[in-house]
C-alpha cells in the first residue's frame, strides 16, 4: 500500500533533517515523500537532495517554486499525490518511530473502507526531545463534531484517505488544517467510512509551529471555523467552555 508523506519547507535547513530521516527509517518502504518548497534561499534544497539521492530506490519527489504560503504548497502537493492516504508532515515534526507507516499500513488493511486513521502526538523541542503530551487528545470514537471541542488529533497524526480529500481554503492563513479535517471527516460520514483509531503515538511534533507563533489570529480563524460547522451558539458555548477550562487549570 502505498502511502503519501508531505513535507512543506521554506529555508528549513535547521529542522528539515530531522523530518527526513523519520521517514527514511521507516520499515515500510512504499512510501511517497513529497518535498514541497517554497523556492528556499539557504540549504534546505540541499539537504534534500542529499535525501533523495541516499534514497534512489524510494519514491521521492523534490518541488522547489514560489507559492503563496503554506496550505497553497500543500494543495499543490495533494494535485500530485499517488498515495491511497496522506498525511503532511512538515520539517521538524517528525514520524514517531520506524514502524509508524508500518502500523498505519497495518490498520488501512484491516479497515479497508477506513476515511481517517488517526492517533496521538507528542510535543518536542528544537532537539527533537519529547516536553509534554499534547494537551487535547484524540477521543476514542472520532467524528466530525468531535471538533468542536478543539483540534482534538493534529494534523500530523491524521492519516486521510486520498480519494476524499479536498484543498485547503486559502480563506484561512493559519488554521486551515482544522477546517480541513473537520470537510475529510464530514465527506467521510457521508459516504459511511469510518474513523480508526490507531491507538499510538503517530507523530512529534515541534512546538514553535506557525499556528503557535500566529496564535491570536489562529484563534480568530478557528472561531470562525467552528461557526461555520457548529453553528453561532454552539462555538459560543464551547467557547465559554475554553475560557473556563484555563480557568480551572491555572
Amino acid at each position: 500500500m502505498l502511502i503519501t508523506i508531505v513535507t512543506v519547507t521554506y529555508n528549513a535547513e535547521l529542522t528539515l533533517e530531522r523530518t527526513l530521516k523519520s521517514v527514511e527509517m521507516q520499515t515500510h518502504g512504499n512510501v511517497e515523500h513529497i518535498i514541497m518548497d517554497g523556492a528556499s534561499k539557504d540549504g534546505t534544497l540541499a539537504i534534500a537532495q542529499a535525501y533523495k539521492e541516499r534514497n534512489d530506490d524510494r519514491d521521492i519527489r523534490i518541488v522547489s517554486e514560489p507559492d503563496k504560503g503554506l496550505y497553497d504548497a500543500m494543495n499543490k502537493a495533494i494535485d500530485i499525490a499517488n498515495g491511497e492516504y496522506i498525511c503532511f508532515l512538515n520539517a521538524g515534526d517528525k514520524l514517531h518511530n520506524p514502524q509508524t507507516l508500518e502500523y498505519i499500513v497495518h490498520i488501512a488493511q484491516h479497515n479497508p473502507n477506513a476515511g481517517v486513521i488517526y492517533g496521538d502526538t507528542d510535543i518536542v523541542d528544537d532537539n527533537g526531545m519529547k516536553l509534554r503530551n499534547r494537551r487535547l487528545s484524540p477521543p476514542k470514537y472520532l467524528t466530525w463534531k468531535s471538533f468542536k471541542n478543539g483540534m482534538l488529533v493534529c494534523h500530523q497524526s491524521f492519516y486521510a484517505k486520498r480519494s476524499i480529500v479536498p484543498a485547503y481554503d486559502l480563506t484561512y492563513r493559519f488554521s486551515a488544517d482544522f477546517d480541513w479535517c473537520v470537510r475529510i471527516m464530514k465527506k467521510a460520514a457521508t459516504m459511511s467510512m469510518p474513523l480508526v483509531n490507531s491507538h499510538l503515538t503517530l507523530a512529534d511534533y515541534l512546538s514553535e509551529g506557525m499556528t503557535t507563533v500566529n496564535h491570536k489570529a489562529s484563534l480568530k480563524e478557528r472561531f470562525a471555523i467552528m461557526r461555520k460547522h457548529y453553528g453561532l451558539f454552539t462555538t459560543l458555548v464551547q467557547h465559554a467552555w475554553f475560557f473556563v477550562r484555563a480557568l480551572i487549570k491555572k
